[in-house]
């Protein structure tokens, strides 16, 4: 008699209830992907055998198999809580300065700035140009923040304006021979300002009037000082459409430059610097005057204030001076076979052979899920299933050890034999 079959069948549902156990204990594990059992027979041959003529030795666990399903997604509210909802993993470097993936983006910020997970690996990311968006290296590097020091101050280069003169109006000198007579208009009748920053953040507040003087010309002055002369001219074509000042290159469109003096007192004798006032949006039609926008491209210095985690993986930072800007963008992977990966715990996988290296990438490209901020990927464990899973190894533990049993009655049997 054998108790082969018996006792595989028993490390078989052992193995099973083990999987079913270590779902159920991670049926609350931000990210977890359930596993599966999954069983095949033993059967014993002989070279030369015919077939159907040997009978089966018992069963052996052929693998245990992760399931990648989408877990739902919960809202926490956490900014630093990311969710992919869809394909690709979250890539880490681990202290070790090995690579590793996890679905879990239950995220932290450490003291040096670091994103990072509860086990320590640094959340990799692509590094942006905070002036452009523009990602600036093409492999990914951890992410981190300026949390220890403020971000230094950005002298004012550009100001974009849209606005609209009125093509109604005389010409500022006005003309007392007229009958009736016109009337000078005070410079200050169409006129806006802005503040701009020096090299070390201080602002100055800087005022453009525009004064028309003539058929479609406008001058443009920073001062109300009736001695000051003007420092550019806007010329309008007879649509309203701007034909001056054209800038240099042609292809910057139409800018003013103005020289700016830091504001006094200036103890550090900071130099003198040039803005460039965009006008390309500026019109002139027959409706009051009006600034759509006014807008400069300068701070002071700032200390960060919050993060946020668009969509696309984009990681916007906000600061004390009022900035938000793009400071890198979260580096999704994806392998040919997510099966083959090997679970490491901590909520991580490492790539393997059977895997395939991984294709590295950003959020919504190809077929990389999206980002949910503040939310988070749930575990994929039905609960409910997995009960009913348990009590089914569990009723299969109890028959193998019946079959065991039941051959030992025959033993008994046949070792009595007189």
């Amino acid at each position: 008699m054998s108790f082969q079959q018996g006792l595989s069948g028993l490390n078989a549902a052992s193995k099973n209830l083990d999987v079913i156990g270590h779902n159920i204990a991670n049926s609350g594990t931000t990210g977890f992907k359930a596993s599966r059992a999954e069983f095949a027979e033993l059967v014993a041959s002989a070279i030369g055998s015919s077939g159907g003529s040997n009978a089966g030795i018992g069963v052996e666990v052929g693998a245990v198999s992760q399931q990648f399903n989408q877990g739902n997604i919960s809202v926490t509210g956490n900014t630093l809580d990311v969710a992919i909802n869809g394909n690709g993993f979250f890539t880490l470097q681990q202290p070790d300065g090995s690579r590793a993936y996890t679905r879990a983006g239950n995220f932290k910020l450490d003291s040096s700035g670091r994103v990072v997970t509860n086990s320590g690996a640094q959340v990799m990311g692509y590094a942006i140009d905070p002036t452009t968006g523009a990602r600036t290296a093409s492999s990914a590097v951890p992410l981190q923040f300026p949390t220890s020091a403020p971000i230094p101050a950005r002298q004012t280069t550009k100001v974009t304006a849209s606005f609209n003169l009125d093509a109604r109006a005389p010409d500022a000198a006005g003309n007392p021979a007229a009958t009736p007579p016109v009337a000078a208009t005070p410079r200050s009748t169409y006129g806006t300002s802005i503040n701009v920053y020096d090299s070390q953040g201080v602002a100055k507040p800087v005022s453009l009037y525009f004064s028309k003087n003539g058929s479609n010309t406008w001058d443009v002055y920073d001062s109300l000082d009736p001695a000051a002369t003007a420092v550019g001219q806007l010329t309008f074509d007879n649509n309203g459409v701007l034909t001056g000042p054209a800038a240099t290159p042609p292809a910057s469109g139409f800018q003013l430059p103005l020289t700016i003096t830091p504001t006094p007192p200036n103890p550090n004798a900071l130099p003198n610097y040039t803005v460039q006032v965009q006008l390309d949006k500026v019109t002139q039609s027959g409706k009051a005057f009006s600034v759509s926008d006014l807008s400069q491209d300068g701070y002071t210095s700032g200390d960060l204030t919050g993060i946020n985690i668009e969509n696309n993986g984009m990681v916007m930072t906000r600061y004390s001076n009022g900035v938000t800007r793009a400071e890198g963008q979260v580096a999704l992977a994806s392998f040919r076979n997510t099966q083959g990966l090997s679970a490491v715990g901590n909520n991580n996988w490492v790539e393997t052979f059977e895997s395939g290296q991984a294709v590295t990438g950003t959020p919504g490209e190809g077929n990389f899920g999206a980002l949910r901020s503040g939310a988070l990927e749930e575990s994929n464990v039905d609960l409910t299933a997995e009960l009913v899973n348990m009590m089914t190894a569990q009723r299969a533990y109890q028959a193998n050890a019946q079959t065991i049993k039941t051959q030992d009655q025959i033993m008994s049997t046949l070792v009595n034999l007189r």
